[in-house]
């Protein structure tokens, strides 16, 4: 039996740390530790940690429970569950003073931290013959008891996270429930229990919810557990999604499907996407939609595949021969993941050009609560002016021969699939005039130039519609508030929006950065003295583009060891930089 140790205060706001080694189910321990604060009503958010290789090494997720909404993790910790010696050796500088430590008995000895408690776990699993696996289980167990939550909600989540051997999982965890006492007591919240999903199933689910008809990709860390989730629904929503044998190959075939008049989207990371870049020029020239979700990560080249970083902004931006429109939007949590995913795919198609969400893991394989409530109509706003040969598909066919660059005062021309009774439908990797056919005429070049361009004139005053530029002004803290901003993109969202309302500072946050919503972030800067920007490059490249329109920072937070910032670490940088 755990002895007693005092209750430990302060679960407005809870952080629990699982670790241990890859391939232990560590990530499951963190999804089931999650929801379980999750169903009682708390805010949650998961923030995962692992090495790029399948066993060994050391791995752990923070798991934060609070009242109030979160989108960001803190370093320290009330509670470490150690799987291995080495968990708590990585991690006891995290743990608050009054905090605790769930472990081995087998291991007590070697942590001689008075706040450090051994469980019989090895004990457990061997009399009840379960495999070294199940470790992690029982540890659940543990920790259910010693926070005062009630057996049958953990059950119920067991059920539905582990579907291998059920039984002797919920049997392994409350052996582990009844091994430990009530050290403190985690009381259920009497409100509505929200989902809890990843940045990428965000993603994908935006994606159906703007009529995807096709995923394709070639497994790479970040992205690929959008590959898996659309798998796993494809029936349900009549998808067709196929893993090919390298990034060329799925480009290609996505265009196919766009030709075809299906909607396709692909998934990528940095790596992966250079081998695009041609295929994203064809897509450009040919006006062909797509929509590429681009997770970066730690680089250059291989770098950290399994780590997080904001390096490929500008990659983004001018990836591609030549010049041709597109449409980039970075999301800060589930929310706009969802949004921006289904409005992606609709721009893409509307106005005939690629589309990029740029995300990242600390996007993308965190945990959320998603509130629907929260999330505007994807179909709302009305995007291109009205007038029959503005909209897609308007006249196509009715002009024969069918014109698939017809010029517009839009630059978007009718759109057409095959087959088409009496037409042709062609698409053209060279320059082309309206038909389609490859032209090398000087002034026809000029004109079909143009009109690609002229997209990107239309998109932008499309977007004014549209809120493209997020703010937040924390607490008034006298006379000088808000006239220090941080400004951010994508997942520092969270960290900044949280350290910004703790500090009296505003947060600019654009998430649409091309077409740059110039107009929206004038406004945004409207008292701002100081504009600090927080980014995980090494040369902030947010602050890079904005000088493009005649904005300027004049501080800059960057950082490039592929993890996400910490409230701690964020806050305490954002001190200095003020300073």
């Amino acid at each position: 039996m755990m002895k007693e140790t005092p209750a430990i205060a302060g679960l407005d706001n809870l952080s629990v740390l699982v670790g241990g080694k890859a391939g232990a189910g560590i990530d499951r321990s963190g999804t089931i530790l999650g929801k379980l604060l999750n169903r009682l009503g708390y805010r949650t958010f998961i923030y995962r940690d692992y090495p790029s290789i399948i066993r060994g090494g050391h791995t752990f997720s923070i798991i934060r429970a609070a009242k109030d909404r979160i989108v960001a993790h803190r370093d320290e910790v009330d509670i470490i569950l150690a799987l291995d010696r080495e968990t708590f050796v990585h991690h006891q500088h995290r743990l608050k003073k009054e905090g605790i430590c769930l472990c081995d008995a087998r291991e007590k000895t070697a942590l001689p931290d008075p706040r450090a408690f051994g469980i019989p776990l090895s004990e457990i699993l061997r009399e009840e013959k379960a495999p070294a696996v199940m470790t992690n289980t029982c540890m659940i167990g543990a920790f259910a008891k010693a926070t005062g939550i009630d057996f049958p909600p953990l059950e119920k989540i067991l059920r539905q996270e582990l579907r291998k051997e059920p039984e002797l999982n919920i049997k392994v965890a409350k052996r582990g429930y009844d091994a430990v006492n009530e050290v403190l007591t985690i009381q259920p919240l009497p409100r509505e229990v929200l989902p809890l999903i990843t940045g990428n199933e965000a993603i994908a689910l935006g994606l159906v919810r703007g009529g995807l008809d096709a995923y394709l990709s070639y497994p790479m860390t970040p992205t690929t557990p959008i590959l898996h989730y659309l798998a796993g629904v494809s029936r349900e929503f009549g998808l067709d999604v196929l893993h090919l044998e390298n990034e060329i190959s799925v480009i290609l075939t996505a265009l196919g499907y766009a030709y075809a008049g299906k909607k396709a989207a692909v998934g990528t990371s940095g790596g992966g996407f250079c081998l695009m870049t041609e295929g994203l020029s064809l897509a450009g020239m040919a006006e062909l939609p797509i929509l590429v979700v681009l997770g970066q990560r730690t680089g250059p080249s291989t770098g950290l595949p399994t780590y997080s970083a904001q390096s490929d902004l500008l990659f983004a931006l001018h990836a591609g021969q030549g010049e041709f429109p597109r449409f980039l939007v970075a999301p800060g949590d589930a929310e706009e993941a969802y949004y921006w995913s289904a409005l992606g795919l609709r721009i893409s198609w509307e106005f005939q050009i690629p589309a990029l969400i740029l995300s990242d893991k600390n996007l993308g394989e965190s945990f959320f609560n998603f509130d629907r409530k929260l999330v505007e109509d994807p179909e709302a706003p009305d995007l291109l002016p009205a007038g029959e040969n503005n909209k897609p598909g308007a006249g196509a066919g009715q002009d024969l021969p069918y014109r698939r660059y017809e010029l517009t005062g839009t630059g978007v021309s009718p759109l057409a699939f095959p087959p088409l009774a009496g037409g042709v439908i062609k698409v053209n990797s060279y320059e082309h005039d309206e038909a389609g056919i490859t032209t090398e005429d000087p002034r026809q070049t000029t004109v079909m130039q143009e009109k690609r361009l002229r997209k990107a004139e239309y998109l932008a005053r499309a977007l004014e519609a549209v809120k493209t530029v997020n703010t937040y002004e924390g607490e008034d803290h006298g006379a000088h508030a808000h006239q220090t901003a941080l400004l951010c993109w994508g997942s520092n969202k969270g960290p900044c929006f949280e350290v910004g309302r703790r500090l009296g500072l505003k947060v600019i946050q654009p998430v649409v950065l091309n077409p740059f919503p110039t107009r929206q972030f004038q406004q945004a800067l409207a008292g701002v003295k100081k504009l600090i920007t927080v980014e995980n490059n090494a040369t902030a490249q947010l602050g890079r583009l904005i000088r493009n329109y005649g904005f300027q920072a004049n501080g800059e937070i960057l950082k490039t060891d592929g993890r996400a910032f910490s409230i701690e670490e964020l806050e305490k940088k954002v001190k200095e930089a003020m300073a």
